[in-house]
């Protein structure tokens, strides 16, 4: 059981992605998700797909990885892209008419930029985490927050926190897995029926699915006590963060491409 907890969606490797400073990796992440919504024309996303795939073939991350993360969350991308193509009128005629419902070009335009704007954002997202190992991505939150430990806010804990729910991410999602699974193998229609029957056919995964959440928690926090973790005071680090001269240069040259994808919606904004 504790070699579960230590799995984690890591994907060790030593490229420049891998070698660049997970504090300024970080920031560049949270950039293209702005950027995403800022550069939400067609040119200004397919630009945006095209960065993202240099940087998972620099990385050399298998593409597998990348459908693996796309997984758990097509059904949010589905409702998302339905909602935007029943819900968004256009001038003109329809394209077609499904009883009270419409559908618009633009709707249709909009649904397909929206589920690839989704795509794009937890794509990006899992390149930091599979590039960052979990204790360097909590040092980097926590240096990152470190100015408001003036402030007597709890800078080591709330990165302790957010670092432990990004490891458990893939996990639970594993676990999910296994419980469907095993809830199939007994006979529970989870993908047949109406959608009233599907939602009471989740009811047998999510409580067992809840108890092992709890059962994993109340695991890692034995854990933590049996290693004496009494939080960040007095905590000294093997390997300090330091920017270096490689990490200048990268930094520079994303930055360099946010602001072609951005100046692709100003100059371009109807392509």
């Amino acid at each position: 059981m504790l070699r579960d907890i230590t799995i984690g969606q890591h994907f060790p490797g030593n490229s420049l992605v891998h070698r660049f400073d997970p504090r300024l990796k970080l920031v560049l992440t949270i950039l293209y998700i702005v950027l995403l919504f800022a550069a939400s024309n067609p040119l200004g996303l397919a630009l945006s797909l095209v960065f993202l795939a240099v940087m998972y073939a620099v990385a050399k991350i298998p593409f597998r990885l990348i459908l693996k993360s796309l997984k758990p969350i097509f059904p949010i991308i589905v409702f998302t892209a339905v909602l935007n193509l029943f819900f968004v009128s256009g001038e003109g005629d329809p394209v077609f008419k499904l009883g009270f419902l419409t559908v618009y070009a633009e709707g249709i335009r909009y649904a397909v930029l929206m589920a690839v704007r989704v795509m794009a954002l937890i794509a990006g997202t899992s390149l930091l985490t599979y590039t960052t190992s979990p204790i360097v991505l909590t040092d980097a939150i926590e240096q990152l927050l470190k100015p408001l430990g003036r402030l007597h806010f709890p800078v080591h804990e709330l990165a302790m926190m957010m670092s432990i729910a990004l490891r458990f991410i893939p996990t639970l999602i594993e676990e999910t897995d296994k419980i469907m699974n095993a809830q199939k193998a007994r006979g529970a229609q989870l993908d047949n029926g109406k959608m009233t029957e599907r939602i009471k056919a989740l009811v047998p995964v999510l409580v067992p699915l809840f108890i092992s959440a709890f059962r994993r928690a109340d695991e890692l926090a034995m854990a933590m006590e049996c290693r004496c973790y009494r939080g960040g005071d007095g905590r000294t680090r093997l390997k300090v963060l330091r920017c270096e001269k490689q990490d200048y240069i990268d930094l520079a040259v994303c930055i360099a491409c946010f602001a072609v994808i951005l100046a692709s919606r100003l100059v371009f904004p109807n392509f």
